[in-house]
């Protein structure tokens, strides 16, 4: 039997993804959730970095991460240089600190273009996702287990679960937008 759930769940996952990319993104406010996607190559793999030091935002402007080991300080500080987060670490032994500087217009622009890509991509990952269950219902169909009008009935139930999705993923990037215009 066709289970619209399962499908429903893949789309609440792709949303998660993009919730986790936008809280990476900088804002002008210090968030250590920025540093999420940075993975620095230590001990043979890539860690996020909160796995190789504790990370603090002490003033609004300003991260600190303490290194546990002396020998990573160097390779988080090129992590982070590497990184497109366009922050300039400052290291003082094993304390590495990220001044985040106000943001200009330009990168205002550029992060909102990031804003509105990321939540492109999640909407064709929904709609991928809508693709899918409808290819599972034209088989259904098709094999007789179940009728033309069970098949239009889950089709009509796909949809409305897409469309939901898709307005929570425009209605995140609104607000990111906003939040990064508004600083």
């Amino acid at each position: 039997m066709f289970d619209e759930k399962s499908y429903s769940l893949k789309m609440d996952k792709a949303i998660e993804v993009l919730l986790k990319e936008l809280s990476s993104l900088r804002t002008g406010r210090a968030n250590s959730a920025m540093l999420d996607l940075v993975k620095v190559d230590v001990y043979g793999q890539q860690m996020p970095i909160n796995q190789v030091g504790s990370i603090t935002t002490p003033e609004p402007r300003m991260i600190n991460i303490q290194i546990w080991d002396q020998n990573n300080v160097t390779l988080v500080d090129a992590a982070i240089k590497k990184s497109e987060l366009g922050l300039n670490p400052q290291i003082d032994g094993q304390l590495i600190r990220l001044p985040i500087p106000e943001l200009n217009e330009e990168r205002r622009t550029e992060l909102k273009k990031m804003i509105k890509s990321m939540g492109e991509k999640c909407k064709v990952s929904i709609r991928n996702i809508r693709r899918e269950a409808n290819e599972e219902l034209k088989k259904l169909l098709k094999s007789k287990e179940i009728g033309e009008d069970q098949e239009k009935s889950f089709e009509k139930n796909v949809q409305n679960i897409t469309d939901k999705h898709i307005s929570v993923v425009d209605e995140k990037v609104t607000s990111k937008e906003k939040e990064i215009m508004t600083i």
